[in-house]
């Protein structure tokens, strides 16, 4: 009779693992694919970073302030020329 119980028992234990693993591994590609928040700058009349804007680096559409201006991120030297995109 437990030979028997185990013997169905042992399939269905691995389909529920089989699908369990399955979520698991795509919430965890999805969780690495997040980016944290960077801060873009406006440029003003003299090309210098003026205004702060909240935007990331994962390719969406360009970051833009509220007035319309795209935002650039800050290089190593300090030169407001980074590609950034809208925070999602």
């Amino acid at each position: 009779m437990k030979t028997n119980f185990f013997k169905n028992m042992i399939p269905a234990a691995v389909v529920a693992l089989g699908i369990s693993g399955a979520f698991v591994t795509t919430s965890m590609q999805s969780a690495s694919s997040m980016t944290a928040p960077r801060i873009g700058y406006t440029l003003d009349e003299n090309d210098e970073c003026d205004i702060e804007v909240n935007c990331n680096t994962t390719p969406n559409p360009i970051c833009v302030s509220s007035t319309g201006s795209q935002a650039f991120g800050k290089n190593a030297q300090g030169n407001c020329d980074v590609q950034l995109y809208k925070q999602n």
